[in-house]
């Protein structure tokens, strides 16, 4: 099949270009390498994946450029399209409300509506568990009320799946939604806590904690994740969302001693108050995605660790 990846050259879009080559599949990818971090970083995962000399196109372009949606879409026939292309990220949205509404709210409706113009029936989109936001109920299910997002990052994803809906139900398109649950791995985004510490242990530079270490999170390795999505793409499923976790919570500082204990080297701890926008815990029951997707993620956050950590030694600048 031809799939079109959105956001390919990210962390998690490089690795679900390459799983889809590995299963057979032509892949284009569309990414605007924007300046949110490193753009090198997104050009070497795509000159990770040209290395492997399979069927890949990569397109640069921007979701909020309908001209390049449309002679993108015009010059290949596209049998699915996974949307991972976003602003991400709680705290920087923030600082950019109206940027993460554009691009995540408007981009993905122009790629639903490019998608739907010609005739794309399968979408496959990223959402978050930051939807669920203050959730008193653990752990998180798909049918929870969703009422209390905390920031305009969990809002805009939020938006994104009632956009899936409206186009599942006024015209008929097959729409997935994934809320993923904090991803980790190799080529994991520089901002984000696992990959920020390693760094800043390494160079021997206290780490920022903020609170007082008992935030937990459901950190699901990469390669799970992929699994998840690439289950996505052989269904039908008319409407759905899934959480994508590893169902497993991971306090904050137990993290810091898991990554201790594969560096051999200590963290300096630098303590700060709570952040606004961030939530206490994340915890995903995966029952419904084990049971329609067969969806069963097997890598503990040790394991994980140590597998991004012998990565990280391997790139570190």
């Amino acid at each position: 099949m031809n799939f079109l990846v959105a956001g390919g050259a990210g962390f998690i879009g490089s690795h679900v270009c390459e799983r889809l080559l590995d299963l057979g599949h032509s892949v284009w990818t569309l990414d605007d390498l924007n300046s949110f971090y490193d753009p090198a970083i997104k050009q070497q995962n795509i000159r990770d994946i040209q290395s492997k000399g399979k069927p890949f196109e990569f397109v640069q372009g921007d979701l909020l450029d309908l001209g390049t949606l449309k002679e993108l879409f015009g010059s290949v026939r596209f049998d699915q399209v996974v949307h991972l292309a976003a602003r991400a990220g709680v705290r920087p949205s923030l600082q950019e409300p109206a940027l993460y509404q554009r691009v995540n709210v408007e981009g993905t409706t122009q790629l639903l509506e490019t998608a739907r113009a010609h005739k794309v029936k399968k979408v496959t989109i990223a959402s978050s568990s930051s939807v669920y936001g203050i959730n008193s109920k653990v752990p998180f299910s798909e049918d929870d009320p969703i009422f209390s997002c905390i920031s305009p990052y969990a809002a805009s994803k939020l938006a994104c799946e009632a956009l899936g809906h409206v186009y599942h139900h006024v015209y008929g398109m097959d729409v997935v939604m994934l809320r993923f649950f904090t991803v980790y791995g190799p080529r994991q985004r520089p901002d984000l806590a696992i990959h920020k510490f390693a760094r800043l242990i390494h160079f021997g530079k206290p780490i920022p904690v903020f609170g007082d270490g008992s935030t937990a999170r459901d950190y699901t390795y990469i390669s799970d994740i992929v699994d998840g999505v690439v289950a996505v793409t052989k269904k039908e499923f008319g409407y759905q969302i899934f959480n994508l976790g590893e169902s497993q919570t991971v306090r904050l500082s137990y993290l810091i001693e898991v990554l201790e204990k594969a560096m051999g080297k200590k963290a300096v701890i630098d303590r700060q108050p709570p952040q606004p926008g961030d939530v206490p815990i994340t915890y995903a029951n995966i029952g419904k995605a084990r049971s329609l997707l067969g969806y069963t993620p097997g890598i503990k956050i040790e394991a994980g660790i140590s597998l991004f950590i012998e990565w990280f030694q391997q790139t570190v600048k």
